[in-house]
């Protein structure tokens, strides 16, 4: 897929997750998530691809714990 057609899909499932609909029309055809988790899944997802079409890095978390060790 362009970049294009990937930033599409992106703008019709964000307005479909904005509007609570869950039945989302990409290209030809119709996609029904089952619920809001797998549409954001799916968002994210898009996301990745975009930026790895764009070559920007993938975004990382850093998560730190700590505890007193008593």
């Amino acid at each position: 897929m362009t970049l294009e057609q990937l930033k599409a899909q992106r703008e019709a499932l964000q307005a479909a997750r904005f509007n609570g609909v869950l039945t989302v029309k990409a290209g030809d055809k119709w996609v029904t998530y089952k619920s809001d988790a797998e549409l954001q899944s799916a968002l994210h997802d898009l996301d990745r691809e975009i930026a790895q079409a764009e070559g920007r890095p993938r975004a990382r978390r850093i998560r730190t714990y700590a505890v007193k060790g008593l």
